[in-house]
């Protein structure tokens, strides 16, 4: 059976022992390995390595020896719990194993976990974990987390944020990988450890990773301030960088959405930013009705980079949409 992404996400944070097994895949390795991390804690507690109820080989092992997997759902384990055997980097090589293992299983034996990179629609793996009526198949997609899923991270942190800490947190977690978020929350928690007062945004800013961020603040000031002819030497030094033109895009909304709440509510509070007074200058500078023309570029452009049949290079179109932003800070 195939699971959606809400359905699939409600699924690793509460399994059923009793279903024969779970193949998680995606396009990005980090993703998937949390999930599966999440999903193996939930379904067999944290000692499950230590009691030996958890059996791991990859998919290369288990080509040399197919006999590998059966005798792991098969065998029966020393301490009481439920049992899993995980196969890592599963492909089409090993599909005749995995539909032979599924077909095998019986009730009580260990959960087959399988975890794979992008799979095909045509992937037999993928065919027989969504065609098992006792078998989930979930894909993990490279979007970030959505508030939810944030929520409960929060939740198994045991972190209480304001409403601007949320905030911050949702942009944090669209502009950094997934498995340095989820370090942040670890830091975080850490940080508050004894401290019961909510999270603030101080807070989160003193966790959060800054080499990134710090890195892509040079073009969004560039940008916010107007100096078009910096914008070409800036953005050839972040591609050296390997910076991401989706992480360009939603780090440069964040920044002008910072902006127009500074212009659209003078004398408020302003947090998200490292330093205020250069905010402050650069929102007056603008006025919130060009904010307003700007974010509404940025999320053309977003659009426009997460679109399927977009096939222009990402960092040529995120630096046009730069520049047609400058212009339009610079005109009076």
């Amino acid at each position: 059976m195939k699971l959606n992404t809400r359905d699939a996400n409600a699924y690793f944070a509460r399994p059923d022992a009793g279903k024969t097994g779970l193949l998680i895949y995606g396009g990005d390795a980090m993703r998937v390995a949390l999930k599966r991390q999440e999903f193996l804690k939930n379904l067999l507690g944290p000692d499950a390595e230590t009691e030996m109820r958890l059996t791991r080989m990859s998919a290369g092992e288990l080509r040399r020896d197919p006999a590998m997997l059966l005798d792991a759902i098969k065998a029966v384990g020393f301490f009481p719990g439920p049992r899993a055997a995980l196969v890592e980097e599963a492909n089409d090589n090993i599909a005749k194993i995995l539909v032979d293992a599924l077909a095998d299983w019986q009730p009580g034996d260990a959960q087959i976990v399988v975890t794979g990179g992008d799979l095909k629609k045509t992937s037999k793996v993928l065919k027989a974990f969504e065609g098992h009526k006792n078998a989930y198949a979930a894909a993990i997609y490279d979007s970030p987390p959505d508030r939810a899923e944030i929520e409960r991270m929060l939740a198994e942190a045991r972190l209480s944020p304001e409403a601007d800490a949320m905030e911050l947190l949702s942009d944090l977690a669209r502009a950094i990988d997934p498995g340095d978020f989820r370090q942040t929350l670890e830091k975080l928690s850490l940080y508050k450890l004894n401290d019961s007062t909510p999270l603030t945004t101080d807070d989160v800013a003193a966790c959060a990773p800054t080499s990134t961020e710090a890195d892509v603040d040079d073009i969004l000031h560039v940008v916010a301030e107007a100096r078009t002819g910096d914008i070409g030497p800036v953005m050839a030094k972040l591609q050296a960088q390997g910076v991401n033109a989706v992480t360009l895009t939603i780090m440069a909304t964040r920044h002008f959405r910072t902006l127009y709440r500074i212009a659209a509510s003078p004398g408020a509070p302003i947090w998200g930013v490292r330093d205020r007074d250069r905010a402050q200058r650069q929102a007056k500078s603008w006025g919130a009705a060009k904010l307003e023309t700007a974010l509404t570029v940025l999320t053309d452009t977003d659009l426009t980079l997460r679109s399927a049949g977009q096939h222009a290079p990402a960092l040529a179109l995120v630096e046009r949409a730069f520049i047609r932003l400058a212009m339009l800070g610079a005109q009076r």
